[in-house]
């Protein structure tokens, strides 16, 4: 380990289980001697694993419902509080969306539905954002960080609305960065990550083919969600304070692909 993060402290959204982006990077964190939050919805804390990975991180867990203002301020001044001061990163690594749960189709969706995903998976980030800004709570040079997939800028059609929500994520980050970066010095990005079968990730129909193809056309081959962990640590340190307003594709070079010999072999 490189030490990275010694002395840093944060806030981590998302983690469920072994399989998340979000709880791979809190163990990454740990490892690199941060100190965190962990928090997640008190349902999805029901349904997951988080108090193992806050005994192995020695973390304390807030639950807090990221649509909820009222829920992410006390979040905030009760990390703060734990953590003994500022904070020096977030992740977060959130989504959900009702229609794919339901196999509503993107041309006949329920609009209910709609809403209650892009409020989780995008407005949730502008509302983070929002409270961390005005109770001025990140230190100079921190770094926020949210999770998104390039279905933002191209079709993938079972991803459903969860691409209009990641589309609009990346728009919050661009756009509130600025503020952040600007009165604060604090860093804002996305990363744009290969699809990984995370809890999420294997709701959407067809995940395994998105898997297989990207695997198939990236010269590297796809980022893992433990490779995602790494990037994000970095994202996280002081070798990156420069980087901000960026949407960042942590996918083995499939963003830039046009076709590759291992699919063209498929079709000849």
């Amino acid at each position: 380990m490189y030490n990275l993060l010694k002395g840093k402290k944060g806030i981590i959204f998302g983690a469920l289980n072994e399989n998340s982006i979000a709880w791979k990077t809190a163990q990454r964190a740990h490892e690199e001697g941060a100190e965190f939050v962990l928090t997640n919805a008190p349902a999805s804390i029901r349904m997951g694993k988080l108090d193992v990975l806050a005994k192995n991180t020695n973390s304390q867990i807030i639950p807090a419902d990221a649509t909820s203002i009222e829920d992410l301020e006390n979040l905030i001044e009760k990390s703060m509080e734990i953590l003994g001061g500022k904070i020096d990163f977030v992740l977060h690594s959130i989504g959900m969306s009702v229609n794919v749960r339901k196999k509503k189709a993107y041309t006949d969706p329920n609009y209910d539905f709609t809403q209650k995903g892009w409020d989780v998976s995008a407005v949730s980030f502008h509302k983070v954002l929002n409270v961390l800004y005005h109770k001025k709570a990140m230190n100079e040079w921190g770094s926020i960080v949210a999770l998104t997939y390039m279905a933002a800028q191209r079709v993938f059609p079972d991803y459903n609305d969860m691409a209009d929500n990641k589309a609009y994520l990346e728009s919050i980050a661009r756009s509130f960065g600025y503020y952040f970066g600007r009165d604060f010095k604090v860093r804002v990005n996305t990363i744009s990550q290969s699809p990984t079968p995370t809890t999420a990730g294997n709701g959407v129909k067809g995940f395994n083919g998105f898997i297989n193809f990207s695997e198939k056309m990236s010269p590297l081959g796809n980022a893992s969600a433990a490779d995602c962990a790494d990037y994000t640590i970095s994202l996280f340190s002081d070798l990156t304070k420069k980087v901000t307003l960026q949407n960042l594709f942590h996918d083995g070079g499939f963003s830039n692909m046009g076709v590759s010999d291992a699919v063209m072999d498929k079709f000849e």
